[in-house]
């Protein structure tokens, strides 16, 4: 617990883990941009410190803080930052995972976390089922007793915008001993906050809502258990996928702004779902805000928001799904999400296309949104000239 654990979501954005220097009084925690500190004697830290990929003071700042946004009140609750969030991914894997131990992970997971399970953890010896984690009987069902670590869970999904039921997911991983890791990137922990509902580790890739920006890759873990937390972080220690001092200061500074970019993100989200849903050129549109969302009630209960990221399949098939996407001007052609700007993608061909001939393996017709922050009537009358 910190000194801000009382404090609204916004004040814990700007001031945990970010304490005026010391030394110069400026508000904003410095980059540290340094491999190296003075020791006083063998063994005489200064802070803690003695090389940065072990620890360094600008990571810190960020860690406290992200700890602080997943888990206020959460005792010995610990945030790791790391150099992308498949870094991160991978981490957790190492630690939580084993040879010949097995993993349920969802049916329609980021087409990169079913790259890593498919093809790095696999070959490692960690099996993996992919099932709809909606189902709780089906869950159920995939768990293979004794063997199973961790059920992994994206909510909401990429790119169907499915979304599961974290408490439910919870109680499910801890009858059969496992860990429930939920992968909040969709969210932020601004909309929905994984651990106070049970849930074990949250992974974040930072590059995206928390850094805001399209300036910075990273990635993050939020471990409820202290000792999990420490086994993390000599992993990362171990491995060296930590992120430098400038990336960490970046996502650090993004996070200043996340309540009132996401605030802006959904407002724009809902007036874009608007327009497609009445638009003769789309044949579905994927949002959990949506009332006839399978998963509205269930993100009604554990999110803030509805979030800013929004799917849809358009006549015509994927010839014309790839069309659209080519003739959009505010809405960016590009791959990640979260950023300030507008993007636009066909995730069959692009951040999916790994998943290609696999179980998870995404409609052909689907263009994915990250909804930016611009005026939305730019938005609304580029779509609109899109789909015409």
């Amino acid at each position: 617990m910190t000194q801000w654990d009382d404090t609204g979501f916004e004040t814990r954005a700007i001031h945990a883990g970010q304490e005026p220097d010391p030394l110069t009084g400026a508000v904003v925690p410095p980059v540290y941009q340094v491999s190296t500190y003075a020791q006083d004697g063998v063994g005489g830290l200064r802070g803690g410190y003695e090389y940065s990929r072990s620890g360094n003071p600008t990571r810190t700042a960020l860690e406290e803080c992200l700890a602080a946004l997943e888990a206020p009140g959460i005792d010995g609750a610990r945030g790791l930052a790391f150099a992308s969030g498949l870094a991160a991914e991978d981490t957790l894997l190492r630690v939580v995972g084993a040879p010949g131990a097995h993993a349920v992970i969802g049916n329609d997971a980021y087409g990169g976390t079913y790259r890593l399970f498919a093809r790095v953890a696999e070959p490692w010896g960690l099996a993996h089922t992919p099932v709809d984690l909606t189902d709780h009987d089906a869950v159920r069902a995939a768990i293979e007793p004794g063997r199973t670590r961790l059920i992994w869970a994206e909510t909401p999904t990429n790119p169907l915008l499915t979304v599961v039921d974290i408490a439910a997911l919870a109680d499910i991983a801890h009858e059969a001993g496992a860990v429930l890791v939920v992968d909040n990137t969709f969210a932020s922990p601004y909309l929905q906050q994984p651990l106070s509902l049970g849930a074990d580790v949250v992974v974040h890739s930072t590059t995206k809502y928390l850094g805001g920006h399209s300036d910075v890759v990273g990635g993050a873990l939020v471990a409820r258990d202290g000792e999990l937390g420490e086994r993390l972080a000599y992993h990362a220690n171990a491995m060296g996928s930590v992120p430098g001092p400038w990336d960490s200061w970046l996502v650090l500074r993004g996070i200043k702004t996340l309540g009132v970019r996401m605030d802006r993100h959904c407002a724009n989200a809902r007036a874009v779902v608007d327009l497609l849903s009445n638009h003769a050129r789309v044949t579905q549109v994927l949002y959990p805000g949506i009332a006839g969302h399978r998963g509205y009630e269930v993100a009604a209960r554990q999110m803030r928001d509805f979030g800013g990221m929004v799917s849809f399949r358009v006549a015509g098939g994927a010839d014309e799904a790839v069309a659209v996407c080519g003739r959009t001007r505010v809405f960016t052609l590009g791959e990640s999400l979260g950023g300030v700007e507008s993007l636009i993608e066909h995730p069959g061909r692009m951040t999916h296309a790994s998943a290609a001939g696999s179980p998870l393996e995404v409609p052909d017709d689907l263009v994915r949104l990250s909804v930016g922050i611009e005026s939305v009537e730019d938005l609304l009358a580029d779509l609109d000239k899109a789909l015409a």
